[in-house]
């Protein structure tokens, strides 16, 4: 099959300075720390909690918990059909790139790819497509080609020339829990994700990532307050190094902690049963300021300039592109 589009990659680094692109989402967690009067100060919060939360869980050899420092890179993929030029790449989707700077060494090790999973065309999916297919109520059956071409760009995104020569290991994406499910703690423990916990039933994203070719796990690292959903191909214990590991759980959980507060930040444990839930009061707000409901009513205005740039000009040859390529495996 002749493909009728590639991709460029860009990365920008992730600091105290750093300013989105024009391209950025706004919505996505980094993008939106660095907005408003308190840009900077956001930054340099989050950035030292991801650090202090690293530094907890690889605590061997590390006495004064500040052996080491989470270096983090955004990495920006556009879409480039062939009968365009390389300006007008459409920005498909933003993942994180974790540097582990080592100062009891000089050693900085590569951590995982992912982590964050910003794209423009799951806005247009959740935003603008999932309100139309659900208008009869919120528990209308979804289609099964609902999520299909997204996951089939991902998937074709990752055997490229541009994710392959850049990245050994396939990402790991570390989100939220589902509200909407219940939860129940398992006997499996590991020691960096710590005790593992089972939904009763998947939601949405799990068959959207399922569509990625992504699987689900769920787990509650040591000292943290609620799991968190792991979706990765292969083996999500053995295929990556504890520091690895410890370098995904600090970067997102401190996301998520901003973000999900209510969840992640809760004065109380998950029970063994857990259903989470954003109604809850009893939760300590972070140094860093947010507001959630600016970025709920952006994501719908994300959806539909993909709508209008990407899914509109474009959808024969995505329907027909998608139709010949295989589904991905989970």
């Amino acid at each position: 099959m002749t493909d009728e589009f590639d991709y460029a990659i860009t990365t920008t680094r992730f600091d105290e300075h750093y300013e989105p692109a024009e391209t950025s989402r706004v919505t996505t967690n980094f993008a939106n720390l660095a907005r408003g009067e308190h840009r900077q100060q956001n930054l340099r919060n989050a950035l030292g909690m991801i650090d202090r939360r690293f530094n907890a869980l690889a605590d061997w050899d590390n006495p004064a918990g500040d052996r080491y420092t989470v270096e983090l890179e955004i990495v920006s993929v556009g879409l480039r059909f062939a009968d365009t030029s390389a300006e007008d790449a459409f920005p498909l989707i933003e993942i994180l790139d974790v540097q582990i700077l080592d100062s009891a060494t000089g050693e900085r090790r590569h951590g995982i790819v992912g982590n964050n999973f910003s794209s423009y065309v799951r806005d247009y999916d959740f935003s603008v497509l999932l309100p139309s297919l659900t208008a009869s109520g919120p528990d209308a059956p979804l289609p099964d080609d609902f999520g299909v071409l997204h996951g089939k760009l991902f998937d074709h995104f990752l055997a490229s020339p541009a994710f392959r020569e850049r990245f050994a290991a396939p990402p790991v994406i570390c989100i939220s829990v589902s509200t909407s499910k219940t939860y129940r703690r398992t006997d499996n423990i590991h020691p960096v994700l710590g005790v593992e916990y089972l939904n009763d039933d998947v939601s949405v994203t799990d068959r959207y990532f399922d569509k990625m070719g992504l699987r689900a796990r769920f787990f509650m690292p040591p000292g943290s307050v609620a799991p968190l959903a792991f979706y990765h191909r292969g083996d999500l214990l053995n295929d990556y190094s504890d520091l690895q590991l410890i370098g995904t759980i600090s970067t997102m959980e401190t996301f998520q902690r901003i973000y999900r507060p209510e969840i992640y930040n809760a004065n109380s444990a998950a029970t063994a049963i857990y259903r989470p839930s954003l109604e809850l009061q009893d939760y300590s707000r972070t140094q860093v300021s947010y507001d959630r409901e600016e970025r709920n009513r952006l994501a719908s205005t994300q959806g539909k300039y993909t709508e209008e740039h990407f899914m509109t000009p474009h959808r024969d040859a995505l329907e027909q592109w998608a139709a010949a390529y295989p589904a991905p495996i989970a």
